[in-house]
């Protein structure tokens, strides 16, 4: 045994950890080269997934998709059918896509104004890929003027809203205690509300990922590490006395960053809904946003009515809270992308959660102080009246 034990430290520290590799390699290039079941699979169709990422009109007579290779094997692109016709196409880089392969096919079709269009991707073994194009009109071009207007959309959608909840922040002050127990059960239930509401929209976005980049278990993933990764934040001296003045800011800023990562999503809505020529929906989603959005400030607000912030902090938390709505706009519009969109929203998820769990200690160290119950009538009256004035708001914006 010692024997033995001398000769392993002799041998380098790297020499030992890249034997098990070359190993896995080595049986790797084995399997490949004498599978058994090789013979038997390669009279096999191959399997095909082809997803269509995006459909935009950038001028008349053009219709533009971005697609992605989301299956195991390559996929040749064909024909084109567009309203049950063939069509000529041109597919860049190529019309073969390997494994997560992106192209891009433009078909010069005279698409008609304010109707919708059935287009088809046949591939060389006569399988069918459908996209849709629900209402034509012409895409946003890239310029000055579209990047401003649909970011003063998003100003619409999450700054105005939140600044305007946190103009009740005067009024909180003069709150008693069983009043400020109230607010922060109400902030407590809004972001419940969110919590639930950015998950179900992580999972509606994931369906539109290739399945081979498992988009919930990618947000799931992302909530947690976005939770560990604030609770590491959060164990810093001096983060760690929530009690004292820096301590209820830490837990304000949290809260603007989980309603933040929450109003990207609902920018990317607003932007891609303007940018597929659907500017009533658009329209009906930015008044229903600010509606829905108000009691963003209030629950940003409720942690540090005891304190006197400067404006330069309010400024702050209005703009992680509401800004991302911006960000959320331009990328609905001009450059959508479900997996950035479920990576964003996954954060968001393990933000949020992180913030109730933050204002609810907030909430009971305060009940602690007085002697009371942390589960008091009006305490559940705030939780309640959050999560219903989220609720019925909500149907502004649920389509």
């Amino acid at each position: 045994m010692t024997t033995e034990k001398n000769f392993l430290s002799r041998i380098p520290l790297w020499v030992l950890a890249v034997i098990p590799l070359a190993l896995l390699a080595a049986l790797v290039l084995l399997f490949v080269n004498t599978n058994p079941l090789a013979v038997t699979s390669a009279a096999l169709p191959p399997v095909e997934e082809l997803d269509v990422q995006r459909v935009t009109l950038p001028e008349p007579g053009l219709i533009v998709l971005e697609v992605v290779n989301g299956g195991p094997d390559p996929v040749t692109v064909a024909q084109v059918l567009v309203d049950d016709a063939y069509w000529q196409f041109e597919i860049e880089p190529g019309n073969t896509l390997p494994r997560l392969g992106r192209a891009t096919i433009r078909i010069p079709y005279p698409w008609v104004e304010a109707e919708p269009h059935e287009i088809a991707l046949v591939t060389s073994t006569g399988v069918t890929f459908d996209a849709a194009v629900e209402l034509s009109t012409q895409s946003p071009a890239l310029g000055g003027g579209q990047l401003l207007a649909y970011a003063l959309v998003g100003f619409y959608v999450g700054v105005i809203p939140v600044g305007l909840g946190l103009l009740w922040f005067p009024a909180m002050r003069r709150l008693s205690r069983t009043g400020m127990g109230f607010i922060l059960s109400l902030t407590v239930g809004l972001l419940v509300f969110l919590l639930v509401d950015t998950f179900l929209e992580m999972l509606e976005l994931s369906a539109e990922l290739p399945g081979v980049f498992q988009g919930v278990p990618l947000g799931l993933f992302m909530a947690l590490l976005t939770w560990l990764g604030i609770l590491a934040v959060g164990n810093r001296p001096q983060a760690a006395g929530r009690n004292t003045p820096e301590g209820r800011r830490f837990v304000a800023w949290l809260i603007a960053l989980g309603i933040g990562l929450h109003n990207l999503g609902e920018g990317l809505a607003v932007g891609a809904a303007f940018a597929l020529g659907e500017a009533a929906l658009g329209s009906f989603l930015v008044i229903g946003f600010i509606l829905h959005n108000i009691t963003e400030g209030v629950g940003i607000a409720a942690p540090v009515a005891k304190d006197q912030p400067k404006p330069g902090w309010f400024l702050g938390v209005l703009l992680l809270a509401g800004g991302p709505a911006i960000l959320g706009s331009l990328m609905g519009a001009f450059a959508f992308s479900p997996l950035v969109g479920v990576i964003f929203l996954g954060i968001g998820i393990g933000a949020i959660w992180q913030v109730i769990v933050e204002v609810g200690r907030l909430l009971q160290r305060d009940h602690e102080r007085e002697g009371q119950p942390l589960a008091t009538w009006a305490n559940l009256a705030g939780l309640a009246l959050g999560i219903a004035v989220m609720y019925v708001t909500a149907f502004l914006v649920k389509f």
